[in-house]
């Protein structure tokens, strides 16, 4: 049976009545920021994220940082394969970790352009 016929386990501290547990909602977070969810889903994930503060503080994070690569990088579009590949390999790694684990992050991106003399 793969992982995708597995019948889902949320433990209930996670999942405190909601249809979403964090986990989820953290491996799909840039799905929603980048509106690639269907209606239904997105529904889903917002709902846990707005009664989830641990959630809502890391979609707010990875919010910030999605803006700040956008203006950083002058808006240069991913191929849609290297974001494929992200993806995949964020879920897998959630997946062996046993979930997602919370802790502050500081992250600081420079753009360093080279002088008009070509150097």
């Amino acid at each position: 049976m793969s992982t995708l016929e597995q019948p889902e386990h949320k433990p209930e501290h996670e999942r405190q009545g909601r249809d979403v547990c964090c986990d989820e909602a953290l491996a799909e977070i840039y799905l929603l920021l980048d509106r690639e969810c269907s209606q239904e889903r997105d529904a889903e994930l917002r709902k846990h994220i707005e009664d989830c503060p641990p959630c809502l503080e890391e979609y707010g994070i990875d919010d910030q940082i999605k803006q700040l690569l956008h203006r950083k990088c002058g808006g240069d579009q991913a191929p849609v394969d290297l974001k494929e590949r992200l993806r995949a390999s964020i879920r897998k790694t959630v997946e062996e970790r046993g979930g997602v684990r919370f802790s502050e992050t500081e992250l600081t991106i420079e753009q360093v352009r080279g002088r008009s003399d070509g150097t």
